[in-house]
């Protein structure tokens, strides 16, 4: 459930941040009528998108979402990320979920309830104590 929630209060503030940077690439672009301004859009919104998530990962191993959540996204054996592995984790993320959210309906059958990217980039989640 806390996943859930998490993933809730990202796509809020993923939502927000692929606002702005729309703004800032609306008058290059234009209105989006040729193919070469759609496909460059695109490109621009995946880049940022994963400058946002890799900056996050690599400086803390969580978003800002995570961090609400206490949640941290490690390697297997525990280590910080490096940006391979979360050029990886994003790579894999996006497709999972542009497949009907497979990467993510993975969790249900897990073993150890972690996402299909993060069993195959070799992340995990884990949760953070409260402090005392």
């Amino acid at each position: 459930m806390t996943r859930i929630a998490a993933m809730i209060y990202e796509l809020l503030l993923v939502t927000a941040v692929v606002f702005v940077a729309s703004f800032i690439i609306a008058p290059v672009v234009g209105e989006l009528h040729a193919p070469w301004q759609r496909h460059l859009f695109q490109g621009y919104i995946l880049s940022v998108l994963f400058i946002y998530f890799s900056t996050f990962w690599l400086r803390s191993g969580q978003t800002l979402a995570m961090k609400t959540w206490r949640i941290r996204l490690v390697q297997q054996n525990g280590d910080p990320l490096t940006l391979k592995l979360a050029a990886i984790r994003f790579a894999l993320a996006l497709t999972g979920i542009l497949l009907a959210g497979i990467g993510l309906w993975w969790a249900l059958i897990d073993r150890d309830k972690q996402f299909l990217h993060d069993r195959i980039a070799g992340t995990r989640l884990v949760r953070i104590p409260r402090k005392t």
